[in-house]
């Protein structure tokens, strides 16, 4: 049977461009390895928020939760901080218990990301332009931005111009003088990311959060039941257990020898696995297969979820409200620096940085960095114990009484997520989101309009613009592009 889209890979932006290319009317599979579909969206209780348009367009039912906390953040000292989801004046007072001069610099903190936010904004769900041959209709909506830009004013003009290629602790010492709301502000331009705080460009990320979210600092956002709406809403038919092993023009080819024939096939596979590994490398070019290689996707994040007997005592949390969005843990731009800095040497922090969250009363998801997917002594199939020891060992600093309320746990090291989850060196943003992987560079460059060179094959996962996170943003552009192929008559 003949198919008019193969979509390979059924994690969530593979699921939302088949629902989008299935409600055009093209007939679409979805084929996925594993039992179940979801992947990163299964994985990631930060990475949000989900797109509201994607939610209307496609008619999900799904239930959007934001608690009232953003974030908490927990101080070695036994203090913590909370910042609330669209309450300034809340956060205000809570700053005031440790910076009359942060409190006052906050609100404007606050506006100047949204204004700078808004003018992002378009980007997100736009194709990056081809740097070689752009369209007319790519310059008109880059002409829209740039005058959007125009109108910010000279101050957020140049905070812009300048912030993107600095360190995000550099930003951040600008803005505040605490350091336990520096660090939690800063631990965003380092999510997921082979980097720390004093890294160059990692104030890009908090930038990219505020076009995401309108904000500097990560959400707290929860669309429930995402998976299984998206499922619901598809309109085309998926596969599991269904191993694609190799992709040639317009046919994939499974573990099991059957062969699928489609007018276009579409990787939601990480681009290092799509070109790397389901790819025959006589098919591409020599130069794009060198700069393929140098893709950086560098894993540094393990998972550790907790199934508890009841909630922890957080030591200076006086509510169970302060938990219903996520917890920061990573008290200074210096601690989170020392924990790249275990990484770097190939080995895991004993000291990680921790975003941790209950998606249920008695579940714990703990975002572990820093891990890094090589280790310099032993191996992941050996010392993942050492490592949930270790992340625990550190979380009862803050909750004493962890240890006596942990029924279960589950481990997921970067070595699971690459063999289990099929991200390529265990990275959860499908590569590094630097400067030079990022908007008309991403995953490279000449090859951000989420085609590739093999002749009808698209990409459309978290390896293509606007980048990694369960926003379904990247499924979406990708699917608006190859919906305009078959619409041109070049499928």
């Amino acid at each position: 049977m003949k198919y008019d889209v193969i979509i390979i890979g059924g994690g969530h932006n593979g699921l939302v461009a088949a629902s989008y290319l299935a409600k055009g009317g093209l007939k679409t599979l979805v084929l996925e390895r594993r039992e179940v579909v979801g992947s990163g969206a299964t994985l990631d209780h930060a990475a949000g928020p989900f797109s509201a348009q994607i939610i209307a367009d496609l008619n999900l039912r799904v239930e959007v939760i934001t608690p009232k906390v953003r974030v908490l953040a927990l101080s070695n000292d036994g203090r913590s901080l909370c910042i609330y989801n669209d309450d300034v004046a809340a956060t205000v007072k809570e700053i005031e218990k440790f910076s009359a001069n942060d409190a006052k610099s906050y609100p404007q903190f606050v506006e100047s990301f949204s204004r700078i936010g808004r003018v992002l904004a378009p980007l997100v769900s736009m194709t990056p332009p081809s740097i070689d041959r752009p369209a007319k209709g790519d310059l008109w909506e880059l002409g829209k931005v740039g005058l959007a830009f125009r109108k910010l004013g000279k101050k957020d003009e140049y905070r812009l111009l300048r912030w993107g290629p600095m360190a995000v602790a550099d930003l951040v010492a600008e803005w505040f003088e605490t350091e336990l709301l520096r660090a939690t502000i800063a631990a965003r331009g380092i999510y997921g990311a082979f980097a720390g705080p004093w890294s160059a460009g990692t104030s890009l990320g908090l930038l990219w959060q505020a076009a995401m979210d309108g904000s500097a600092i990560a959400p707290s956002v929860v669309a429930k039941g995402l998976t299984q709406a998206l499922v619901d809403a598809c309109g085309a038919e998926i596969r599991t257990a269904a191993e694609v092993t190799r992709i040639e023009s317009g046919k994939v080819i499974l573990q099991n020898g059957e062969e699928i024939e489609a007018r276009a096939v579409v990787s939601n596979a990480d681009p290092r696995t799509t070109f790397l590994k389901l790819v025959d490398p006589i098919d591409l070019d020599p130069n794009f297969l060198s700069k393929m290689r140098n893709y950086r996707a560098p894993g540094v994040v393990a998972k550790i979820n907790l199934t508890l007997s009841g909630v922890p005592a957080f030591r200076g949390v006086d509510s169970e409200e302060k938990l219903t969005g996520r917890i920061h843990i990573g008290p200074e731009i210096d601690y989170l620096e020392r924990a790249f800095d275990a990484a770097k040497y190939g080995e895991f922090s004993r000291e990680p940085y921790l975003d941790v969250a209950f998606p249920s009363p008695n579940v714990m998801s703990i975002h572990a960095q820093f891990a890094p997917y090589k280790l310099r002594e032993g191996d992941w199939t050996t010392r993942r114990d050492e490592l949930a020891d270790a992340v625990i060992n550190c979380l009862s600093n803050y909750a004493p009484n962890i240890k006596d309320l942990i029924v279960d746990r589950e481990i997921i090291t970067p070595l699971d997520l690459e063999q289990t989850y099929g991200l390529s060196g265990g990275h959860i943003h499908h590569g590094e989101q630097t400067i030079d992987q990022f908007f008309t560079f991403r995953p490279l460059i000449g090859w951000a309009q989420y085609r590739t060179p093999i002749n009808r094959l698209y990409l459309c996962g978290a390896g293509t613009h606007p980048g990694g996170g369960v926003t379904g943003i990247p499924g979406a552009n990708a699917a608006r592009e190859i919906a305009r192929d078959f619409k041109a008559g070049k499928l």
